[in-house]
C-alpha cells in the first residue's frame, strides 16, 4: 500500500505488493493512517484492520524499547543492591523507585505493554542487566535470577546505623 497525492491535493492510498502494511507503518505513521482510511472507504475492512494493527504496533515500538531499557536499569540496580550491601545508598534506592515509576507510566500510556509483555522479555533483560551490573561493580554478581517480587514489589530500605550512646560532657565552671 502506498500513498499518492492526486492533482487536487487529496491523498489516496494505492495497494502495491512492493510495500506491505508492515513496511508502510515503519516508514510513515501518517501514510499508514491515510491508507487505512482509504481502505475503509473502499469497504476493504479486513485490509484496513491489518493496516490498523500494523500502525498500532509501530506506534508502540518506541514505548516497548523504553520499557525494556527501564526494566534493564531497574534489574541492574536490584542486582547491585543484592550484591554490594555495604555500598547501598539513597541514590540506588531512588533509582529503583524511579525506574519502577517510569515502567508504570509507560504501561499507563501504552496499555498493550502488559505484565505478559514484561514476562516475555524478562530473561533477555535479566541477562543484559546482569552484564551491566557486573561491569559497573567490576565484579561478578551472586544473582542467578530475579523474581517479580524482587523487581517490582520489595521495598528497598537502607539500614539505619545504630547510634552510639552519647557520653556526657562535664560542664566546666568558670571561676567568677
Amino acid at each position: 500500500m502506498i500513498v499518492r497525492k492526486q492533482h487536487d491535493g487529496i491523498l489516496e492510498a494505492a495497494p502495491t505488493t512492493a510495500r506491505p502494511w508492515h513496511e508502510l507503518a515503519i516508514i510513515s505513521h501518517y501514510q499508514t493512517a491515510v491508507a487505512v482510511k482509504q481502505a475503509l472507504h473502499q469497504g476493504k475492512f479486513r485490509e484496513a484492520a491489518v493496516g490498523m494493527q500494523e500502525l498500532i504496533d509501530a506506534l508502540a515500538r518506541p514505548d516497548k524499547r523504553a520499557l525494556k531499557s527501564q526494566l534493564i536499569r531497574l534489574m541492574a540496580h536490584v542486582i547491585t543492591w543484592q550484591t554490594q550491601p555495604a555500598k547501598r545508598s539513597r541514590g540506588w534506592r531512588a533509582t529503583i523507585n524511579s525506574a519502577r515509576r517510569e515502567i508504570h507510566d509507560i504501561q499507563e500510556e501504552t496499555p498493550s505493554l502488559t505484565g505478559d509483555v514484561i514476562e516475555a522479555m524478562w530473561q533477555a533483560c535479566f541477562q543484559a542487566a546482569r552484564e551491566e551490573a557486573e561491569a559497573d561493580m567490576n565484579q561478578e554478581t551472586i544473582a542467578s535470577l530475579l523474581t517479580w517480587e524482587d523487581v517490582f514489589e520489595r521495598e528497598y530500605q537502607l539500614e539505619t546505623p545504630r547510634r552510639r550512646p552519647r557520653r556526657r560532657q562535664r560542664r566546666r565552671s568558670q571561676g567568677r
